[in-house]
């Protein structure tokens, strides 16, 4: 018996207990790691609609559009979904630093023996 979910065509995001799915995002050109966030059913319609990632703010319980603030938005080239739905794949163009540090990417630190590292 096929697994619609798993390997139909039909897009059913599996949202977790608070209404969510974690999601990947990545630079087009580079392919470096940007940042993770959360989506809720409507941030992935707004994000489907206007081409730019929007989110769900789980600390401020609404919807936050990647660079609303700063301008550095995150122009959507592909969304992809995991095998089991639960997990979403950005493929995007940054308009500027994706982490609201300034950090080009959210990961700009690796665990070391002694304590976090910065990388650039």
């Amino acid at each position: 018996m096929v697994d619609d979910r798993e390997q139909g065509t039909i897009f059913q995001p599996k949202f977790d207990a608070a209404g969510l799915v974690t999601a990947v995002v990545s630079d087009r050109a580079s392919g470096a790691l940007l940042m993770v966030a959360h989506m809720n059913a409507a941030a992935i319609r707004a994000t489907r609609d206007s081409g730019e990632a929007t989110f769900f703010s789980r600390s401020r319980g609404r919807l936050w559009k990647k660079g609303e603030t700063s301008g550095n938005v995150l122009r959507v080239v592909e969304m992809r979904v995991d095998c089991d739905q639960d997990a979403l794949w950005i493929i995007a163009d940054p308009a500027g630093p994706a982490c609201h540090t300034g950090a080009t990417s959210c990961f700009y630190r690796r665990v070391g023996a002694d304590g976090l590292e910065r990388v650039d």
